[in-house]
């Protein structure tokens, strides 16, 4: 079995899970969501697209429900000893398929945490499920039970971490390497993934970022490429993957010139960058430091270029995307620890101007403040 963990930490995560389930009056969790199933089991796949779960007794039983494709690929990725292949068929209904297994625990009229809020848990499925369970048990909703879990970071866990931020530095460098004008976004992509690849790292959550000319002010990926012109702009969002753990990062290069819109937007990241970190120690609240962020744009008088979140939660994603909870957003209760890894993006997007500027990084909530992952400089770059 290919584990990334041994198995006296994974006996220790389904303790802490089972005492909270017992906590929260649980008599099991269904598991919808792949980074629950890989934090707890170490099972990793794509398969969650299909209906799939993994289900946990307070007692500590564990059975996966999947599709015939996945069968070897728990077997040989995680510490389930139990699993049930549901069948594809014509009117296939692996929601009263689940529930016979259910039936069998011995969770006829228990009360069962369910991770709704999960890819793979579709409208239509969830719909199915809740059928399926109307007058067996008690659905409620449990999604972010095992979230709070992996939130604060092993030692094991930091170190696949620190391991994914250097591999973001190496392909931040990778592009360096390239960019320039009449450059093509295309190469740049491909060079930075390859560092990621061959330093050992995985795919990440979603789609590497980038953007040029005026596409620089978005932060989504899109289809299509182009060249850099002589003058231009360049924003990249990425993140370097080991393990499935991620460390993201992000940078706007101005090409050929830096506008003078760039080098004020540039210090005003840098200035909210360093108050974000400031009150990114234990005992804040994940809130305070979106409102550091914020007070640093609104003085400076971007509050028209701002965003209404500055960042979340890096750990262990599957795709769709990477980002994890909790998200940096004005009056997130969520208080920090030591051990949570977090990624900063301070992001200025100007459509008056059609100047971008952004700077991010993860960092790690130490025990009196807090560390960045990534060895390289907060300096503008520009070619």
């Amino acid at each position: 079995m290919a584990l990334h963990f041994t198995e006296e930490e994974f006996a220790a995560r389904k303790s802490r899970l089972t005492a909270l389930m017992t906590e929260d009056g649980l008599d099991a969790l269904l598991m919808f969501r792949q980074e629950s199933m890989y934090w707890l089991t170490g099972y990793d796949t794509f398969g969650f697209v299909f209906f799939q779960t993994l289900v946990l007794t307070a007692d500590g039983r564990v059975v996966l429900m999947t599709r015939a494709p996945d069968l070897r690929q728990a077997q040989n990725t995680s510490n389930i000893g139990d699993i049930r292949i549901w069948v594809d068929r014509d009117g296939a209904s692996p929601a009263d398929d689940l529930c016979a297994i259910l039936d069998e625990l011995g969770l006829k009229g228990g009360k069962l945490g369910v991770e709704y809020e999960a890819y793979g848990l579709t409208g239509r499925n969830a719909m199915r499920l809740n059928a399926a369970l109307d007058g067996f048990a008690t659905p409620v909703d449990a999604s972010e039970l095992v979230s709070r879990l992996r939130l604060v970071k092993s030692p094991a866990e930091i170190a696949y971490t620190r391991r994914a931020a250097e591999l973001a530095d190496d392909a931040l460098d990778s592009a360096h390497a390239l960019v320039r004008p009449g450059a093509d976004e295309g190469e740049i992509l491909a060079a930075m993934q390859g560092a990621i690849f061959a330093g050992g790292g995985d795919y990440s959550g979603n789609e590497f970022i980038i953007g040029s000319g005026p596409d620089a002010l978005l932060c989504r990926y899109k289809s299509g490429r182009r060249k850099l012109d002589a003058e231009d702009q360049l924003t990249l969002e990425w993140a370097g993957v080991y393990r499935h753990y991620h460390a993201a990062m992000m940078r706007t290069i101005p090409v050929g010139r830096a506008l003078p819109e760039h080098v004020a937007m540039h210090a005003a990241c840098v200035e909210a960058l360093e108050a974000c970190h400031a009150a990114y120690r234990p005992g804040n609240l994940v809130g305070d430091v979106f409102d550091a962020y914020a007070r640093v744009m609104d003085d400076r008088g971007y509050n028209h270029a701002r965003l209404n979140a500055t960042g979340y939660s890096m750990g262990t994603t599957f795709a769709p995307d990477w980002m994890d909870w909790p998200m940096f957003y004005h009056g997130n209760p969520v208080v920090l620890e030591e051990g949570m890894v977090f990624f900063m993006h301070m992001i200025l997007m100007d459509s008056d101007t059609q100047t971008a500027m952004c700077l991010g990084r993860t960092s790690l909530v130490t025990e009196t403040g807090s560390e960045p992952l990534s060895r390289l400089p907060l300096e503008m770059s520009m070619v």
